[in-house]
């Protein structure tokens, strides 16, 4: 398969953090409710587990588990500082939780995410790194902070099973790349809420969501659909350490 070149997966990398530098108030704005798959995640993790939120976003997942009498430790990671302080202001009290700054995409996180944790999360997080070498080491990363006897909960957008999103995507020229610059399942969505902007967005399959867990140390158990238009525009995964 075609591999993106670092140059690229970089140029693309800065285009989403750009992204939600910019949107990333009224991302938020759009998203103060579950989506039914993360809530059916929810209802499995443990009142006193011990969970990391990879790409936390602002901070939704914890009152998700709040609301579910959760007393256990929580560290949300996110790279966007916007929606890192929303997550901070508006955090349920009285819980253990941290919210960090990281980029996923660095090897080396805070001391504050080493782990091991019981429950592992990364709610729409993976379509939007670059390159699939890129989406298959963070899934790493997440499997070196596990558990012995944890679990993986990770979901991925199927926009193109909505009519609406497929009409959105832009060609690689917007920003001046070509599509044999990039990796297949690759694509640009515009966006609309709160002004213009660009982002980066791969399109999965059942397939090869299952295979970058595989290759990342991971046994994938249960796949299943949910959210949106007719609920197929969400795909989850839920995996075990190999």
């Amino acid at each position: 398969m075609r591999s993106m070149p670092a140059t690229v997966q970089f140029r693309l990398q800065q285009l989403n953090r750009a992204f939600y530098r910019r949107f990333g108030q009224a991302y938020a704005e759009k998203r103060w409710r579950l989506q039914p798959g993360v809530a059916r995640v929810l209802e499995r993790v443990p009142h006193d587990a011990r969970v990391l939120d990879a790409g936390c976003g602002h901070g939704l997942v914890l009152h998700g588990l709040a609301q579910r009498g959760f007393r256990g430790t929580y560290v949300g990671l996110e790279q966007s500082p916007g929606l890192l302080a929303l997550a901070r202001r508006h955090a349920p009290p009285g819980l253990q939780a941290r919210f960090i700054p990281v980029d996923l995409n660095t090897p080396t996180w805070p001391p504050e995410a080493q782990g091991p944790f019981d429950v592992l999360l990364a709610f729409a997080v993976l379509h939007h790194i670059p390159g699939r070498a890129a989406r298959r080491a963070v899934l790493r990363r997440l499997r070196a902070r596990a558990a012995r006897q944890s679990w993986l909960a990770v979901s991925v957008w199927l926009f193109w099973n909505s009519t609406r999103m497929r009409a959105r995507r832009l060609p690689w020229s917007t920003v001046g790349l070509t599509p044999q610059q990039v990796e297949p399942g690759d694509m640009l969505l515009d966006w609309r809420h709160g002004g213009q902007g660009v982002r980066y967005v791969h399109l999965y399959t059942a397939t090869t969501l299952a295979d970058d867990l595989r290759a990342a140390g991971w046994r994938p158990h249960t796949l299943f659909l949910s959210d949106g238009e007719g609920g197929r525009l969400g795909l989850y995964a839920l995996a075990r350490p190999e």
